[in-house]
């Protein structure tokens, strides 16, 4: 093993990666943007929150492969000093994390009417980001990586609180999908898709969280960590992405089970979709009906 593998290498492969998924994010944004979906204005201005700070932070990650790997070619010494991309990655990663579990528990409350899981996930969000912001600012005020042992604590509460609440939004968010079943094939199909779709983002950025957790806390002085972190932040983007535009898929799959009932026109329906889902209280059995519909 090089004598950088585990500092210039790792962190590069980090890099790497951020930027083919902040590549990914640039088609789905646009994919949003053509499609004119008729959301609310608060969804569309974390859309663009989202979208501005993944183009932000993604130009800082390769300022820092830059400065790491040609700046400092020279300068291996360099590698004890915190640079200021760290800090700005930490705060920005808790920033889309926290715009992305908003949505995401509307979208909870939208499907079960459950106050207190919205509360609960609320908290864990909540924590997350204060916690990720003040280990951002820290590590800065801090200067040295051989003081990281500090933060442990912080780190701890943020991707932990981070984890917490992903898990519980997918958890929440698959229970419910899976008692709207309808017993109906096509219905079935794209209910399945969706509780697919939310095992696929909710594990994929625990992951992540949980590699950015562990490696910074048992191997703090090489930059392990940061081939977890920089791409943090670009799949909470992704996740939400995907949730609004799979709405195009799942309107094709609609139309054709629309009109294979009824042989409406194209006009003449309203399609299920995963975004506007709204949950009745049935008063004979207390329990919810789950009745989606958006504008064609």
């Amino acid at each position: 093993m090089g004598a950088y593998d585990t500092t210039v290498g790792v962190l590069l492969l980090g890099l790497f990666f951020n930027t083919f998924l902040y590549g990914i994010v640039c088609v789905q944004f646009l994919t949003y943007k053509n499609h004119k979906f008729n959301d609310a204005l608060w969804i569309k201005a974390i859309v663009a929150a989202l979208f501005v700070v993944d183009t932000v932070h993604s130009a800082v990650s390769i300022y820092a492969g830059w400065q790491m790997a040609v700046t400092n070619f020279d300068n291996p010494s360099s590698l004890a000093i915190v640079s200021w991309t760290i800090p700005f990655t930490a705060v920005a990663t808790a920033f889309a994390a926290i715009l992305t579990q908003a949505f995401m528990s509307h979208r909870v409350y939208k499907l079960t009417a459950s106050k207190p899981a919205v509360i609960v996930i609320g908290i864990f969000s909540a924590v997350g980001f204060v916690f990720g912001t003040y280990a951002g600012i820290r590590s800065g005020i801090i200067a040295e990586v051989k003081n990281f042992g500090v933060l442990k604590p912080f780190v701890i509460c943020w991707l932990g609180s981070q984890t917490v609440a992903d898990l519980l939004l997918t958890c929440i968010l698959i229970y419910a999908f899976a008692r709207s079943k309808t017993g109906f094939r096509k219905t079935d199909s794209v209910i399945n898709r969706l509780i697919r779709g939310s095992i696929q983002t909710g594990l994929f950025v625990s992951i992540f969280a949980l590699g950015d957790l562990f490696t910074f806390t048992l191997h703090g002085n090489t930059n392990l960590y940061a081939m977890f972190a920089y791409p943090i932040g670009r799949i909470y983007t992704n996740t939400l992405l995907d949730t609004l535009n799979s709405r195009i898929a799942l309107k094709t799959i609609a139309y054709t089970e629309t009109e294979e009932k009824s042989g409406a026109a194209p006009g003449d329906f309203r399609m299920h979709t995963q975004s506007q889902t709204y949950a009745e209280n049935n008063k004979s059995d207390g329990k919810f009906n789950v009745e989606t519909a958006s504008q064609v």
